[in-house]
């Protein structure tokens, strides 16, 4: 049995679709790239600024996404942190240093990047993730995050923000079991 594909009508092309650029983890080797990506951002004020031995340090926390140029085209980092039973908390993780690369917003590259760390947070079992934005942190919210308060937040990563930022807290709290 033979099979053939239609034919587009005449007059218009078949056009394929961009692959999206793939999310995979940071490397250390990706630092100075990570620095350079943060930089617009930290000169706006919407990230803090943050030195390259920290990018190295914390590559590991990183998830990215490439331009079809090999340049990076965005990251988010989660930081995990352990359980302060006293607070009622257990392991959580704090998504951190958000930023796709402003020719490539629009494209889904911030999404890509947010279900990559999201599913990361599932793998590790991590019970809350928190994140500060100063902007109006709509993919958050897209994603199941929500207005919370300081001190539902792990207290190190708390006494850790800086309050002339006025950032807003939210938070992607664990889901309560389905009835049976």
């Amino acid at each position: 049995m033979t099979t053939a594909a239609p034919r587009p009508a005449p007059g218009l092309r078949h056009v394929r679709p961009a692959a999206s650029p793939a999310v995979r983890p940071a490397r250390p080797e990706d630092a100075a790239a990570l620095a350079a990506l943060s930089r617009p951002f930290v000169d706006s004020g919407a990230l803090r600024a943050r030195p390259l031995s920290l990018y190295a340090a914390h590559a590991a926390d990183f998830v990215v996404t490439e331009a079809p140029d090999g340049t990076l085209a965005g990251c988010l980092g989660l930081r995990v942190h352990p359980a302060e039973p006293e607070h009622g908390l257990g392991p959580s993780g704090v998504l951190y240093n958000f930023c796709v690369a402003r020719h490539r917003q629009g494209n889904g590259a911030g999404a890509r990047l947010l279900r990559a760390v999201l599913t990361r947070a599932r793998a590790q079992a991590l019970g809350a993730l928190f994140t500060a934005t100063t902007g109006d942190g709509a993919l958050f919210l897209r994603h199941g995050f929500a207005p919370t308060s300081a001190r539902l937040a792990p207290s190190s990563w708390v006494e850790s923000l800086d309050p002339e930022r006025n950032a807003r807290l939210l938070a992607r709290m664990p889901r309560p079991p389905a009835p049976v």
